[in-house]
């Protein structure tokens, strides 16, 4: 029989960012104590956490005083410690476990992981070196993007290369930082992501489309219901399904697709956790991407996912957040979510707007019109 975390017991997450924060109010709602193992003092998920383990991600002594006091571990990222998810998984429960996490943290080793789902992606290519690049440039042409097989997010780590000239000077600043994958240009019209959940029952469920617009490779805004076809949005559920039944996925997983003129979907990347794009489901569907992963971790039923109405999120960055707090009661009908950070930085994500209307293009204007006011500039 499945393992059942009741409320009353003790939920522990590894990370103390905003989708920790997230996780831990959706959880705390449902009755669920939380500790949070986090470096940092007064993180986002330590404001509203009942223990706080100060200690590094890849610090053996936290992550077992994370296990002594909790009765499941979760993650809000996937960067954690090979050795320490490796110990998590054999002396504690943690259903998410280290191999899905040692495939998601490694470019190279998930689109292998994909293609042998029969699921389309880019064409790749492995540089491990400088001499790789040649025969990568052969294979795939150009343009290209070339990409850290570790780390990297909102566009970081990663170079657009045109000529072989850019790829090898690319490869020389990335390959400092390990092993690198190029990926062919796929020449998409929209970047679409789908959040699919996987309980540890076996159970799945997915969320509705989303469309995704970006700037300066930070995502800028979500759009519910995705504006494409019935027909790509059946296709991207049934990729996104696929991908977490065959992965053997335990908790959310974020999917990210480019879509071609012609409709046809291509797997960008995944994320094994709740995902910026999924925040509009906080106030869009009856159950959130964050409860959700909760149900899934602690084996219980998962909710649905219905959308409740047309929804748009928009991130709030580093500079944009004095103009909303000295402007804050121009937001009716307008939903703010702060994450509590210490430190507004240009470009860091310090919080998002969610606006439900009559249709997607009706909640777009009421966030241009706060544009207009300077209020989001």
């Amino acid at each position: 029989m499945t393992r059942v975390i009741k409320p009353g017991q003790t939920i522990g997450i590894i990370g103390g960012g905003q989708l920790g924060r997230m996780m831990a109010i959706s959880a705390k709602q449902m009755g669920y104590r939380i500790a949070v193992l986090e470096p940092t003092e007064d993180s986002p998920c330590g404001q509203v956490s009942d223990i706080v383990i100060e200690a590094a991600y890849d610090d053996p002594v936290g992550a077992e005083k994370l296990a002594e006091v909790s009765d499941v571990i979760t993650y809000e990222f996937e960067n954690i410690d090979e050795k320490t998810a490796t110990w998590l998984t054999e002396k504690s429960d943690f259903p998410q476990g280290a191999k899905v996490l040692g495939i998601t943290q490694h470019r190279l080793l998930e689109k292998e992981a994909i293609q042998s789902l029969g699921i389309p992606l880019a064409p790749f290519h492995s540089v491990r070196s400088i001499t790789d690049t040649d025969e990568a440039a052969r294979k795939l042409g150009f343009p290209a993007v070339l990409k850290t097989c570790r780390g990297g997010y909102d566009g970081k780590g990663q170079r657009v290369v045109r000529n072989l000239e850019q790829l090898k000077q690319g490869a020389t600043e990335l390959l400092v930082n390990g092993e690198c994958v190029l990926e062919a240009w796929i020449p998409f019209t929209l970047e679409l992501s789908v959040i699919v959940t996987r309980s540890r029952n076996g159970e799945t469920s997915v969320f509705p489309v989303v469309e995704n617009e970006h700037r300066e490779n930070i995502l800028y805004r979500s759009h519910v219901p995705a504006r494409v076809s019935d027909e790509v949005c059946k296709q991207a559920k049934e990729l996104a399904l696929k991908i977490v039944t065959g992965l053997d996925v335990v908790g959310t997983l974020a999917v990210e697709l480019f879509m071609l003129e012609d409709g046809r979907l291509y797997v960008n990347e995944l994320a094994p956790r709740p995902h910026n794009s999924g925040h509009y489901s906080i106030e869009g569907c009856e159950t959130s991407q964050f409860e959700q992963h909760i149900r899934a971790i602690c084996g219980l039923p998962l909710g649905p996912t219905t959308l409740h109405s047309p929804v748009v999120m928009e991130n709030i960055l580093g500079e944009q957040l004095a103009p909303i707090m000295d402007n804050i009661g121009t937001l009716a009908n307008i939903k703010l979510h702060l994450y509590g950070k210490k430190e507004a930085k240009e470009k860091r994500k310090m919080g998002h707007l969610t606006v439900r209307a009559s249709s997607v293009e009706e909640a777009c204007d009421r966030l241009n019109l706060l544009a207009k006011k300077n209020v989001l500039n």
